[in-house]
């Protein structure tokens, strides 16, 4: 069995979504919170969505899961700052 060797996606959970015949937009929503509830905490998820959907959407711009990554990066939001204005005069 061919298995991804993609750091972004460490289970080939998205590259196995694309290789499933016949799956649908709610299969891939399913599989896409898999994945990001398993990407180690050091991994850029915003990064990773970039990487992913660059590769995929080139091979397979009318699959379901290209639509989840498309609407992922949309969503995403990079880290914030934690602490408040407290924190600074301390």
């Amino acid at each position: 069995m061919a298995r991804s060797n993609d750091p972004n996606d460490p289970k080939g959970l998205i590259f196995e979504a694309y290789r499933i015949e016949g799956i649908t937009l709610p299969e891939c929503r399913s599989i896409f919170l898999d994945w990001a509830l398993g990407l180690p905490p050091e991994c850029d998820q915003r990064q990773a969505l970039v990487e992913l959907h660059s590769a995929y959407s080139a091979q397979d711009g009318d699959h379901p899961m290209t639509q989840v990554l498309r609407d992922g990066l949309e969503t995403a939001q990079a880290p914030k700052r934690r602490g408040g204005w407290r924190s600074r005069n301390r």
